[in-house]
């Protein structure tokens, strides 16, 4: 093995010009859906924030949990399971039908009026609201603000064009003592153009003055398959954000 892939403290690419320019669309990614494209779905849910997930919830209870751009995260269910609200959007409604039959869990769907083709899908026992829209035409002041979210293959599927307006989004659906959990991925952007599935998200964007911000844990997520990335590493880190 490379000795540059045995650390965690790979060099962070500063550089946010290199895929500035990629675009991905809401067609391009409900294409992925229906092709069955999804490897980034994880089928028994993302083992950090299983392993971190009691120490989050610590005698906490009714917690209202936000999941942007959700896909069918086996991990809605975990928060559910445990007496929390938890509410998502997806742009898939395929992927949102998929997560209540994989859950087996009864629905009820309805319009959504003033989004036009706009759903919300909602499990019959109240607790978990699927909103089907872009995460920019996502109902805000209907709402309310949320104690925790789960950012997990979200911002870095954001287009780097759209991160500020997806920041000031999910800041302004933050209620007070918020717990904001973040995943991203570091790996050499000037060799993969981010269009599979996830951008490379710099740590400088990360910083703000609104938000403190610490990293729990990092990761070797590079298996075989991410070679035709034309890669050779990629680590994931787990952030935590909270309020000043």
């Amino acid at each position: 093995m490379d000795g540059s892939r045995t650390s965690l403290d790979i060099e962070e690419y500063s550089d946010t010009e290199v895929q500035k320019n990629q675009v991905l669309t809401l067609e391009e990614w409900q294409d992925k859906w229906v092709n069955g494209k999804t490897a980034f779905h994880l089928e028994q849910g993302h083992q950090l924030l299983k392993k971190h997930l009691d120490t989050f919830l610590k005698d906490k209870s009714g917690l209202r949990v936000f999941f942007p751009l959700c896909g069918k995260a086996v991990e809605m269910k975990w928060f559910a399971n445990r007496g929390h609200s938890v509410i998502g959007v997806e742009i898939s409604e395929l992927g949102i039908r998929e997560f209540f039959t994989e859950q087996n869990l009864s629905y009820t769907e309805e319009p959504i009026t003033k989004i036009p083709g706009a759903k919300v899908f909602k499990s019959s026992s109240g607790n978990i609201s699927l909103y089907c829209c872009s995460i920019f035409d996502f109902p805000r002041t209907n709402i309310g603000k949320f104690d925790m979210i789960w950012d997990r293959g979200a911002l870095v599927a954001i287009n780097p064009g759209d991160r500020k307006r997806y920041a000031d989004t999910m800041l302004s659906l933050l209620g007070k003592k918020f717990q904001y959990l973040l995943c991203v991925f570091s790996y050499d952007p000037t060799k993969h153009p981010g269009k599979v599935h996830q951008f490379y998200v710099p740590h400088a964007e990360m910083k703000g003055k609104i938000c403190n911000i610490h990293c729990l844990e990092k990761v070797d997520a590079f298996e075989e398959r991410h070679k035709s990335w034309g890669i050779d590493y990629l680590f994931e880190k787990l952030y935590l954000l909270t309020e000043k």
